[in-house]
């Protein structure tokens, strides 16, 4: 039997071919709109809040019959962080046939990573396919990840950041060679496809600054009484999501604004539902953990390609 395997971040970076992912992704969450006939077994995840130290801890398991992967994600989420990651993750790959840990991969680029690739779907498939201005407010890890992402479904003769920190947001810009924005309603006028990547825990994007036919990638917010997007923004917008039941338990832009969800993103790939791009769309992610299944399953495979005596 092969000895368990460690990938660290730095590995796992250079292991993860971004194009062939996305398709993969697209594929894994197609599989799981489809319910029981799509292979793909996965609850929404279990989150304990550590409220002594202002934290949360996720565990994220998933079964992908298709792709022959199973895995599980711990994680761990700490707003407050100053000198360690707010966001920390470890995957566990199981073998499917015995149940055995083949590996424990580094999830803190696999959650960037998919994470973007993800919304970089969602704007393939709901996004006017003239788009041509992004605006990205945020300026973190997330934000950088989105840029890269959806580089790779549009091209974009604009892009525009905002951040509440406007010296992260001048180096990001600068680094991705974007126009900096003194607020939040200047980066996204006019713009086609936006993306909310921040710890907001109130709306930093509303109605009003929203151009008709827009598509909003909103990642933030990933607890029940926070908002990134203001609630007639949601409640006026065709609302998609990764997963139904993991964002009415868990997003404060649906839970808080009592939207309607038109249809899971991967409806939309499997042809179940339309994408109305023509309208003003908003891709709702909370993360899901075949996303992370099929990473690390990708990364595993291309390590021991790498490292065949091992």
């Amino acid at each position: 039997m092969s000895s368990l395997k460690y990938i660290d971040s730095a590995e796992v970076e250079k292991l993860l071919d971004w194009r062939v992912l996305l398709e993969s992704i697209e594929k894994a969450l197609g599989h799981f709109s489809v319910g029981k006939d799509g292979g793909v077994v996965q609850p929404v995840r279990t989150v304990i809040p550590v409220d002594k130290h202002h934290g949360y801890m996720g565990v994220m398991p998933a079964y992908s019959s298709y792709d022959n992967a199973l895995a599980t994600k711990v994680v761990t989420f700490y707003p407050e962080n100053r000198d360690t990651p707010t966001h920390q993750a470890w995957i566990l790959l199981l073998d499917p046939p015995t149940g055995s840990l083949k590996a424990i991969v580094d999830g803190e680029a696999i959650t960037a990573i998919r994470t973007a690739l993800a919304s970089a779907v969602a704007t393939k498939h709901l996004s006017n396919p003239a788009s041509k201005i992004l605006a990205i407010l945020g300026s973190g890890i997330q934000a950088h990840s989105h840029y890269k992402a959806l580089s790779l479904v549009q091209n974009f003769d604009e892009v525009r950041v905002w951040s509440r920190t406007h010296a992260h947001a001048q180096k990001f810009a600068q680094e991705i060679h974007a126009k900096v924005c003194s607020t939040a309603e200047e980066a996204v006028k006019d713009a086609d496809v936006i993306c909310t990547v921040t710890f907001a825990t109130t709306p930093i994007l509303h109605a009003s600054w929203v151009k008709p036919g827009a598509h909003i990638n909103a990642i933030g917010a990933c607890v029940p009484e926070w908002q990134e997007l203001e609630s007639d923004l949601m409640r006026g917008s065709v609302v998609y999501c990764d997963s139904r039941d993991a964002c009415n338990k868990e997003s404060g832009d649906i839970i808080v604004s009592q939207c309607e969800i038109y249809a899971e993103l991967g409806e939309v790939i499997m042809g179940q539902k339309e994408a109305l791009w023509e309208r003003t769309t908003v891709f709702k992610s909370v993360g899901m953990a075949v996303e992370d299944v099929v990473s690390a399953k990708m990364v595993y495979n291309n390590y021991i390609k790498n490292h065949p005596d091992q």
